[in-house]
C-alpha cells in the first residue's frame, strides 16, 4: 500500500525532497538551483533532479540493485563532494526523503496504519547512507589526487624555473634534492 502512495505521491515526494536538498545551501546558491533544471542552463541543478529521481525510482524497485543507486548516488555525491560541506553534510541529503514521505503521507499513513511499511523504506534508505559513503570516499580521494597531481604539476614547473635561472645542469636537475645540496 505504502509503494502506490509513494508512486502516487511522486512529483509532490521529489519536489519536496529537492526543497530540502538545496535548503542545504547559501542563500544565492540556493536561488540559482531552484531557478532551473534545464541539463543547458543550469546542469548542476539538472542532475540533483535525475539523481534524486533515480534514488526515489530506486527505492521503489522491489530487487534494490545496488548497481543502478551507485549511478544515481554519484550523480548527486560528486556534486557536493566537491563543494565546503562536511562529510555528513555531504550526506544528509538522504535522510531527506524520509522527511519528505512523512510530510507528504502523514494523513495516508496514520488512517492506513502503514508504520511497518514506513519502516522498511527508511531501512532501506538507511542501507543506502552506506553506499553513500563508500561512494563520497571515493569522490574525495579522486579530488585528493587532482590535487596531489595539480601541486606535483606547480612545483615541476618552479624546479624548472630554478634550474634555468641559476644554471643548474640538467642531470642534476633530475636528481633528488640530497644531490644539489652535496
Amino acid at each position: 500500500m505504502l509503494d502506490k502512495l509513494l508512486l502516487d505521491h511522486k512529483e509532490a515526494i521529489l519536489k519536496k525532497w529537492f526543497q530540502l536538498v538545496i535548503d542545504t545551501y547559501p542563500t544565492d546558491t540556493k536561488r540559482l538551483l531552484a531557478a532551473k533544471s534545464d541539463r543547458f542552463a543550469n546542469p548542476v541543478s539538472a542532475d540533483l533532479h535525475t539523481g534524486l529521481e533515480g534514488l526515489f525510482n530506486g527505492l521503489l524497485a522491489a530487487d534494490n540493485d545496488a548497481y543502478e543507486f551507485s549511478e544515481f548516488l554519484d550523480k548527486v555525491i560528486r556534486i557536493r563532494a566537491v563543494q565546503d560541506f562536511t562529510p555528513a553534510n555531504s550526506l544528509v541529503f538522504l535522510f531527506y526523503i524520509k522527511n519528505a514521505v512523512r510530510e507528504i503521507l502523514a494523513p495516508h499513513i496514520n488512517q492506513y496504519a502503514l508504520f511497518e511499511e514506513l519502516l522498511k523504506f527508511e531501512s532501506k534508505v538507511d542501507s543506502l547512507v552506506l553506499l553513500a559513503f563508500n561512494i563520497y570516499m571515493g569522490c574525495r580521494e579522486d579530488l585528493c589526487n587532482v590535487r596531489i597531481a595539480e601541486i606535483n604539476r606547480r612545483t615541476s614547473r618552479i624546479w624548472e624555473r630554478v634550474c634555468r635561472k641559476y644554471g643548474v645542469p640538467p642531470e642534476l636537475a633530475d636528481s633528488d634534492e640530497d644531490k644539489l645540496t652535496q
